[in-house]
């Protein structure tokens, strides 16, 4: 019975994790055509609006007052907005396949950080695994400054950043998901990353005298066909099955399942977009996948994980 009743939000995880595998693809597509900040801008424009006309048509259900909207404001800024600033811009100086290997860090640095801020200390074989993908990184890194070829350091640097929201959040959306919705949650941070990003976006163009050419883009086929994957699959989907999953399972099980998102990001990169693919990419691949899992198999509830369960009985 009770892997009959966890066998949804495993499912809701893995197609979470396959889908924001394929978006660095996306992603990478679209900023041939558009600035970063723009894409965002229009993705989660779509999204939000969307999301509305489902909501105004009874097809979603979302009750919130304005003390819970408030409530959730400061967790829908660090992700998606602080998280996919980092991440845009850090995807645009790098190739896709290269952002899903950093990427394949959230769930080591999950336990890094319940270490800190949980009191929960990880095992000598948790450390263990920790050291291996960090160490797969870091030679992938090193290899590719030795090679001169791939993205610039600067775009691994503002992923590794955008790793460190990303596992921030798990942890914070883990208490909430206790009062609030999967749908509630996606519905506000659609909206405040649809205001913010459009915000910026509307600046720019105001300030470079161009605001004329806002919607510009949805002229180009390829920018609209990734829009359609990011504002949608990527962001209503995919955040939805994201904060299904973290509402129904542990922090580390959820964060685990971010180890099909690097294989899909590598294996879209080189097979798509022609991504450069060398030895060490691979060995990096396999320490970071060994590492990730590793540190997830042989990690214990969080205290996270005992209040929620708690709160749940």
């Amino acid at each position: 019975m009770k892997q009959n009743k966890e066998l949804l939000p495993v499912l809701a995880g893995l197609c979470t994790s396959i889908i924001f595998g394929f978006s660095y693809l996306f992603i990478k597509e679209a900023l041939d055509a558009v600035s970063p900040f723009h894409l965002l801008a229009l993705r989660f424009a779509l999204a939000a609006v969307v999301l509305t006309l489902l909501r105004v048509a009874g097809i979603i259900k979302i009750d919130l007052s304005l003390r819970k909207v408030l409530l959730l404001l400061p967790l829908a800024f660090l992700h998606p907005v602080l998280y996919f600033s980092l991440e845009t811009v850090g995807v645009n100086g790098t190739t896709a396949s290269e952002s899903g290997m950093v990427m394949a860090l959230i769930p080591v640095l999950s336990t890094i950080l319940g270490a800190v801020f949980l009191k929960e200390i990880p095992s000598k074989l948790q450390s263990l695994f920790i050291l291996i993908t960090v160490s797969g990184v870091l030679l992938i890194v090193a290899m590719k400054d030795v090679q001169g070829e791939g993205g610039s350091m600067y775009g691994i640097y503002l992923l590794v950043l955008a790793v460190t929201v990303a596992s921030v959040y798990r942890i914070l959306a883990r208490r909430l998901s206790v009062h609030y919705k999967a749908i509630e949650i996606t519905y506000v941070m659609m909206w405040l990353a649809a205001i913010c990003f459009n915000g910026v976006s509307f600046i720019s163009h105001l300030w470079k005298g161009n605001l004329g050419n806002y919607f510009l883009p949805l002229q180009n086929l390829p920018v609209v066909s990734s829009l359609l994957y990011l504002g949608i699959l990527s962001s209503i989907v995919a955040f939805f099955l994201l904060n299904y999953a973290i509402s129904k399972l542990e922090v580390s099980r959820s964060a685990v399942m971010a180890n099909l998102t690097t294989v899909v990001s590598v294996i879209s990169g080189v097979l798509l977009r022609n991504d450069p693919f060398h030895w060490y990419h691979a060995v990096g691949v396999v320490m970071i996948l060994a590492g990730v899992w590793g540190t997830n198999y042989f990690k214990k509830a969080s205290t996270v994980d005992v209040e929620v369960n708690q709160l749940r009985q």
